[in-house]
C-alpha cells in the first residue's frame, strides 16, 4: 500500500474585494428632502416600505431619486408617495418605469389610521424626508409637517445664525 504524503495547498491569490456602494449597503441616504424642514414644521416620523419595480430600485441605487416636490397622501386606507422623482435606469430598455408615477407606501394599519386622522386636521400633510436602504429593501421616512409662514422661516434662519456665531465665539475662545 504506497503511502501518501499531503502536501501543502496553495490558495488562489486573494482578489481584493470592491467596497460597496454605501448607498446600497445603507449608510448614507440614498435621497434627501432637504427643503423639507425649510418650508415646514416636522413633527412625526414614520418608516414606510416603498412598492417599487426592479429598475426603480437600481436608479435609488445609483442616486437618481429626488423627493423635492414630492408629498404623501392617505386615501381609501392606503398610502401612496405622489411626485417622487427616480430617474430612468441606466442599462433599462422598453420596459424602464415612468419617472414620476404614483407608488405605493407599505404601512401598518394602525399607522394607516392615525396618519389618516392627523392629516384630516386642518394644515398637516405627509411630507417624505429621506429615502434610505435597511437591510436591502427601500425605505422612505415621512413627516407630518405644517407650512411654514415667510416670517417663520426668516425667524429659524436667524435663530441658526445666531448658533453658528455662538459656535465660533466658542471655538475661539478655547484656541486662545
Amino acid at each position: 500500500m504506497p503511502h501518501m504524503v499531503s502536501m501543502p495547498t496553495q490558495s488562489a491569490p486573494s482578489k481584493k474585494a470592491k467596497p460597496r456602494d454605501p448607498i446600497a449597503v445603507g449608510d448614507r441616504d440614498a435621497a434627501v428632502n432637504r427643503a423639507a424642514s425649510h418650508n415646514y414644521f416636522l413633527t412625526d416620523r414614520f418608516e414606510a416600505g416603498v412598492a417599487l419595480r426592479g429598475t426603480e430600485v437600481k436608479s435609488i441605487r445609483e442616486g437618481k431619486a429626488n423627493l423635492k416636490d414630492s408629498y404623501g397622501l392617505v386615501k381609501d386606507g392606503e398610502c401612496f408617495l405622489l411626485n417622487a422623482h427616480i430617474g430612468p435606469f441606466s442599462h433599462g430598455n422598453v420596459e424602464n418605469h415612468e419617472a414620476t408615477r404614483t407608488r405605493k407606501l407599505l404601512l401598518h394599519k394602525e399607522e394607516l389610521r392615525k396618519l389618516a386622522a392627523r392629516t384630516r386636521e386642518k394644515g398637516l400633510t405627509l411630507i417624505p424626508t429621506r429615502l434610505y436602504f435597511r437591510r436591502g429593501k427601500v425605505k422612505c421616512e415621512l413627516a407630518l409637517a405644517k407650512g411654514k409662514q415667510d416670517w417663520d422661516k426668516r425667524e429659524s434662519e436667524r435663530s441658526r445664525e445666531a448658533d453658528r456665531e455662538a459656535k465660533a465665539a466658542i471655538a475661539r475662545g478655547q484656541r486662545r
